[in-house]
């Protein structure tokens, strides 16, 4: 993914968003970069979001998970082997991660007080792919005093909100018969 967009939705409307070019790829970079920096270790984007999906945290996990990682020492240019733990990841997730949490402050902050209280007492659910990002909902929560969780299928409720959405608009107020 590219971007993150976070907005406070009322009545079938936006009333208050941001977009970021924060998301997945930005977390496979951060990724990148830590296993450069920390380790000499030269990896690709694959590995990173092999790294990100299975070991990746934005928030410390109950348990700390490993992951060998490959990939070429930047030291001698020959293939390495690394043990790498999700405490890690957390490290290396943390710029990326709270440019996201900054984002949705902002949009809490210009959020009328009405709906502000709306969102307050019904909480934040997080969809699309960064919400597979084991701890965002509890850094995000954390971080603003708001529940935050991961919608059932946060990879299609993007697409099946989108559709309710445009069937809102249309004047069907989704009352279609499926």
């Amino acid at each position: 993914g590219g971007t993150a967009d976070i907005a406070v939705i009322s009545l079938g409307g936006t009333v208050v968003s941001t977009s970021i070019k924060v998301a997945g790829d930005d977390f496979d970079e951060a990724i990148v970069r830590y296993m450069r920096k920390k380790h000499n270790l030269l990896i690709g984007e694959r590995t990173a979001e092999e790294i990100k999906i299975n070991i990746g945290a934005a928030y410390r996990r109950p348990e700390i998970l490993t992951m060998e990682v490959k990939g070429r020492n930047l030291v001698t240019g020959l293939p390495k082997t690394i043990e790498v733990n999700s405490d890690e990841t957390l490290e290396a997730l943390r710029e990326p991660a709270m440019q996201i949490v900054d984002s949705v402050h902002n949009v809490l902050e210009r959020t009328p007080p009405e709906l502000a209280a709306d969102v307050y007492d019904r909480g934040i659910v997080l969809t699309g792919g960064g919400a597979l990002l084991s701890g965002l909902d509890a850094l995000i929560e954390e971080k603003t005093g708001i529940n935050t969780v991961i919608a059932d299928n946060p990879l299609t409720a993007v697409a099946i909100g989108t559709g309710k959405f445009i069937e809102f608009r249309s004047g069907n107020k989704g009352d279609s018969k499926k």
